[in-house]
């Protein structure tokens, strides 16, 4: 626990050092008072035509700013020498990776909660305050993307020998899964016998972290209508009374998932020099 600790604490360092996080800072910032100007124009609450180009706008910027610093703060370790020189340390392949994400991940969510809050007081300030509600929803909706997507970019990391793959494994990850999506899907779920488009559907839903985020906070936001037939049976999960906590749960294992990944992946390439 101590040097996973230890790990974080040093990566939290770093990252408020580094530049490329405090152009992030600032361009979320801007983002998110975009945000409180097309809110400005209507009343947001609950889903509408505003709060669904609100969730998109988001799911443009947050996926592939998080896929970047995430894989680059991991494959700088092996650029800079920084790997060589802890690695003789008794530190493990897991307390190393754990660490590095608790501590991306912290430095991710203080851009976020600084984006929100920022966003917040202006709001306050010129009598355009979000709904409560949809304000929380929009701040667990960015956390979700965050925390999920910073474990692909554990993997993505891992595998990257340098700054230049990481770049583009993880802008074509962010391709495929945040503006391709929609064609990808229905050119597969065309090519599948009528019965197994529900179950096909449903996999391949887990399997994007920013389409199952987004489908969880649509449905939370009383926007459940607008998915389609499809889409019935997790409509009715995640309103009903452990919704929230089996998307927490189904979370949790895809996270633990991808950081399992990327621990094994590293440590194959520790042993092998």
């Amino acid at each position: 626990m101590k040097p996973m600790l230890t790990v974080a604490i040093r990566e939290m360092r770093i990252g408020f050092r580094n530049p490329w996080a405090y152009s992030f800072l600032a361009l979320f910032s801007l983002f998110s008072l975009a945000l409180l100007l097309i809110h400005s124009s209507r009343v947001v609450e609950g889903y509408s035509s505003v709060t669904g180009t609100m969730l998109n706008l988001i799911l443009y910027l947050l996926p592939l700013m998080t896929l970047l610093l995430g894989s680059f703060s991991l494959t700088a370790e092996k650029e800079e020498g920084g790997w060589q020189l802890l690695s003789a340390y008794p530190l493990g392949t897991p307390a190393f990776v754990l660490g590095k994400y608790a501590g991306i991940a912290a430095v991710l969510l203080v851009i976020v909660a600084f984006g929100y809050g920022l966003t917040g007081i202006v709001g306050q300030l010129t009598g355009k305050p979000f709904d409560v509600k949809t304000f929380t929803l929009f701040l667990a909706f960015s956390a979700g993307i965050v925390l999920l997507f910073l474990a692909v970019a554990a993997i993505v990391g891992t595998l990257a020998k340098n700054r230049w793959q990481a770049l583009t494994y993880g802008v074509a990850i962010w391709f495929f899964t945040v503006i391709g999506w929609p064609t990808l899907l229905v050119a597969v779920l065309g090519l599948l016998p009528y019965l197994w488009i529900k179950p096909a559907l449903a996999v391949l839903t887990l399997l994007n972290p920013a389409e199952l985020v987004r489908l969880f906070i649509v449905v939370k936001l009383s926007g459940g209508s607008v998915l389609g037939p499809e889409y019935y049976e997790w409509i009715g999960w995640i309103r009903g009374t452990g919704g929230t906590l089996l998307f927490l749960l189904v979370s949790a294992v895809w996270i633990a998932g991808c950081l399992g990944a990327a621990v094994l992946l590293w440590e194959r390439g520790r042993s092998r020099g």
